[in-house]
Parts: C-alpha cells; sequence; structure tokens
C-alpha cells in the first residue's frame, strides 16, 4: 500500500534540512535561534519563551500520510492524505491538493488531497490536477500549467452554481455570505469567522486555503480573519496563531512575505510544542 512513499523526498532541499526535520525539537529551535534575520525576528521571539531541551530526543519516525486511495487516472494513483500530519511533519506548506510539480514530498505518478472536513471539491481539485499534468506534459512550466488549470477550475465551480449563491439579482458578491460562525470577537475589534471555504474559492480567490485576513485578501471586510471550514478542528487553532501573527506583523508595516515566513516558523515551532500554543495565542490577543 505504501511501496510508492520515499522518505527521502519528504524534505528534499538539503540534507541538513532533513536532519532539523527529523530532530525538530532540538535542530529547529537551534537553527532559528542562531539565523538572526532569516530565523525568527526579535519581535517573534518576544512571543514565546523557548525551553531547550536537557538532551536529544528520540529520532522521529515517518509514517506515510495516506488515507485511502480514491481512485486511479492512467498511471497515476490518487489518494486522500492526513493533511494535518503532511503540513506537521513533511511540508507546512502544502494545502488542499498538490502533485510532484508543487510538492516534491509527493511521488511523481500521485495525487494527495487533504482530508476535508466537508469533502465537497474532490473533484474540483482532481480535474485541476489533471488539467495541470496534462499541460505539464506538452511542455508547460508548472506555474504556467497551474494557471492554465486554475482557468479550467474557476469554470467548473461556475457551472456548479456556487458563484450564484453569493450574486443573487445581479449585485456584487457579498463577503458577508462566507460567514459560517463567528468564532470569537477580540478586544482589538478583530472578529475571528469561519467562513465557507468552498464559497471564498468559487467566488473571491481559488487559491484560499486555511485562512485569511483582511491584509492579504482585499474581500475580507476590514477587521476580520477567516478560517476555513474544510479544516479539521484540530488543526484549527494553528491556522488561526498563523493568521492572527502574520495579521499583528502587517499591522506594525511589515511586508507580506516577511511576515507570512515569520509566521509559518511561529506555527511549526507550536506545531511541534503544542504545549505552546495557547500562550503563543494569548500574546496575539486571543484571551
Amino acid at each position: 500500500m505504501f511501496k510508492n512513499f520515499r522518505p527521502e523526498l519528504l524534505h528534499p532541499a538539503t540534507h541538513e534540512q532533513r536532519i532539523r526535520l527529523i530532530f525538530p525539537t532540538v535542530f529547529v529551535i537551534i537553527f532559528l535561534i542562531l539565523q538572526g534575520d532569516s530565523g525568527l525576528s526579535s519581535a517573534a521571539k518576544t512571543h514565546l519563551k523557548v525551553k531547550m531541551p536537557a538532551k536529544e530526543s528520540t529520532p522521529e519516525t515517518l509514517k506515510p500520510p495516506y488515507l485511502k486511495k480514491i481512485g486511479e487516472r492512467g498511471d497515476i494513483t490518487i489518494w486522500i492524505v492526513d493533511g494535518t500530519y503532511v503540513r506537521t511533519h513533511i511540508d507546512e506548506e502544502f494545502t488542499n491538493y498538490g502533485q510532484h510539480g508543487g510538492y516534491e514530498c509527493i511521488p511523481k505518478n500521485e495525487f494527495w488531497l487533504d482530508k476535508e472536513a466537508h469533502p465537497d471539491e474532490q473533484k474540483f481539485f482532481i480535474d485541476n490536477l489533471l488539467e495541470q499534468r496534462r499541460l505539464m506534459d506538452k511542455g508547460l512550466s508548472y506555474d504556467d500549467a497551474l494557471e492554465g488549470a486554475d482557468k479550467k477550475e474557476h469554470s467548473e465551480r461556475e457551472r456548479a452554481g456556487d458563484v450564484r449563491k453569493l450574486t443573487r439579482g445581479g449585485n456584487l458578491p457579498d463577503p458577508e455570505k462566507v460567514h459560517v460562525r463567528l468564532w470569537k470577537k477580540l478586544e482589538s475589534g478583530v472578529s475571528v469567522w469561519i467562513a465557507d471555504g468552498r464559497l471564498v474559492r468559487s467566488v473571491f480567490d481559488i487559491d484560499f486555503t486555511e485562512g485569511g485576513h483582511d491584509y492579504v485578501y482585499e474581500f475580507v471586510p476590514q477587521n476580520e480573519v477567516w478560517i476555513d471550514n474544510d479544516l479539521e478542528e484540530i488543526e484549527r487553532p494553528y491556522v488561526l496563531l498563523h493568521e492572527l501573527h502574520e495579521r499583528n506583523l502587517m499591522a506594525q508595516g511589515w511586508d507580506y512575505d516577511k511576515a507570512h515566513e515569520n509566521s509559518s516558523k511561529l506555527e511549526y515551532y507550536c506545531r511541534h510544542h503544542p504545549d505552546q500554543l495557547h500562550d503563543a495565542l494569548a500574546k496575539e490577543g486571543w484571551e
């Protein structure tokens, strides 16, 4: 069942990066502290008190992330995978789905789809991946193939009627219609909403994944943070931390790329140190 899973592809950039992945509680923390500008910034370090372990921990054994085989297309096998595990242990940037062109950890003849809390977008994702593969086989780069596949997926979403749900009567899309429930309103005035991820992707931004806020997405109302309802409950607090931290940094004048990178490091740290998640969220205003 897991014969195609190759651990050497899980974090392919360098040998040193693989070592940091295998020993997250030691090497990642040391790396972040010593890296200076490329590690956590001075401002971000104040959000966590890092406790160094007294001795090396037992090396982590990576497991195959496969949950269920759902189909085949020619020589391609399509898998539902544990996205939470992938983002925590393999590639923190893994989104709703992917293939080898976008994620080197995925074997070349496999498509990976994250296990959705609401599994109603699988057809869109599979068709997108198939179009990516078709265009790349014709010689297009991954980025160009992804752009073409996104256009095809958007057309399919329009035909499914998603856009009409937010534009009845010829009106412009109403972002409030994607609100599922208010998670919490912070003392700062920021409202955190669980949002209908499918509608956001169909109407506003096909690349919306996991969460977002008003400093990044112009369609998100002022002082709002959206968390994708496709995320499983257990993963939402880590994405929440990422979005709140990123938003707070951008409010201080950081550009998106720098704020996102810093927030990804903080999220990664807390995924491996869940006992510090509560305090990290409190530092971002989540009391």
